[in-house]
């Protein structure tokens, strides 16, 4: 986790806008059927469906937060599923308090 990398992933609304629906994302999504959302994450297609944007744009904005170790990935079947890294978020946060 290269802070420089945290902080271009952080800087755009969109981004910043998916790390908060993946916090909480029973309250944002609708899961696929056998999928638990809190422990596997949430598909692509329905963050793309959300930020009303091309499937290749939100894969680009995932794949940015992903480098920055924001969020990780599990892929089930055809279906790629991300999450909040919230391990990596807390280790971000407590050297940002003792940088800071």
């Amino acid at each position: 986790m290269e802070p420089i990398e945290i902080f271009k992933a952080l800087s755009n609304e969109s981004r910043l806008q998916i790390l908060q629906w993946l916090k909480e994302p029973e309250r944002h999504f609708v899961p696929h059927e056998g999928i638990d959302m809190r422990s596997t994450g949430v598909c692509v297609s329905q963050i793309k469906d959300k930020l009303k944007m091309t499937q290749s744009t939100a894969s680009q904005y995932l794949a940015i937060l992903l480098r920055a170790g924001l969020i990780k990935t599990e892929r089930i079947g055809k279906y790629t599923y991300y999450k909040r890294d919230e391990d990596a978020i807390s280790k971000i946060v407590d050297s940002l308090k003792k940088e800071v």
